[in-house]
């Protein structure tokens, strides 16, 4: 059984393309083998009556706000960075990591100025500081976070973090662990009503492998 009507699902390349593709077979969606491997950006996949939207992990929740794309799957950090006006309709359990501060050992606050702290997330690590009662200076990086208390840039870094294992092959440690994560399946607020019967269809889809992992 597809959905009655067709849905845009908007998802990230990646771990978290790969599990939820695997946990949307299991539970008997028809997708292609091909479907994995494809390098297009829109695809489509009538035997389910789904189109896919391929896009970097923080356009997703944008796509869906804004009703390009009816539902979408997306780590729980980029809806905590984004804070876009979406509906959170299932936490799939899958991509499990968790949002740290992180330094070099022995770190200490000299007292003097802000600490600095370089981060993917400077919504997310202002917030933290701020109800941890401490002032910080946040510099937004995109990319090699663990770079910078190497090269003196700031004193900490918030990152994401799944093993450590990054973070010990750059002489870092993880200091304070600021929030689990895990991938969630959100839907833009008018799909939601208006699509109801095919938001449903792949929800409890997601929902019952869910349940039994």
């Amino acid at each position: 059984m597809n959905a009655k009507e067709k849905l845009i699902v908007a998802m990230p390349k990646g771990r978290i393309f790969e599990e939820a593709a695997d946990l949307l077979r299991k539970a008997g969606v028809p997708l292609p083998p091909e479907f994995d491997d494809s390098r297009k950006l829109i695809v489509p996949v009538p035997e389910a009556n789904l189109d896919f939207i391929l896009a970097k992990p923080t356009d997703v929740p944008t796509y869906v706000e804004y009703g390009v794309a009816d539902i979408g799957v997306v780590g729980k950090d980029v809806l905590l960075e984004e804070n876009r006006d979406v509906y959170e309709l299932l936490d799939l359990q899958i991509s499990r990591c968790r949002i740290s501060v992180a330094g070099l050992p022995g770190w200490k606050p000299s007292g003097s100025s802000a600490p600095r702290v370089a981060t993917k997330y400077p919504h997310v690590a202002s917030k933290y500081f701020r109800e941890q009662g401490q002032q910080v200076e946040v510099i937004k990086l995109n990319g090699s976070i663990e770079l910078a208390p190497l090269i003196g840039l700031a004193d900490r870094i918030v990152d994401i973090v799944s093993t450590g294992r990054t973070l010990k092959e750059n002489g870092l440690v993880e200091l304070e662990e600021i929030v689990p994560i895990t991938t969630r399946l959100i839907a833009n607020r008018v799909s939601y009503r208006m699509k109801s019967e095919a938001v449903d269809y792949i929800y409890e889809k997601f929902a019952s492998i869910v349940e039994e992992r």
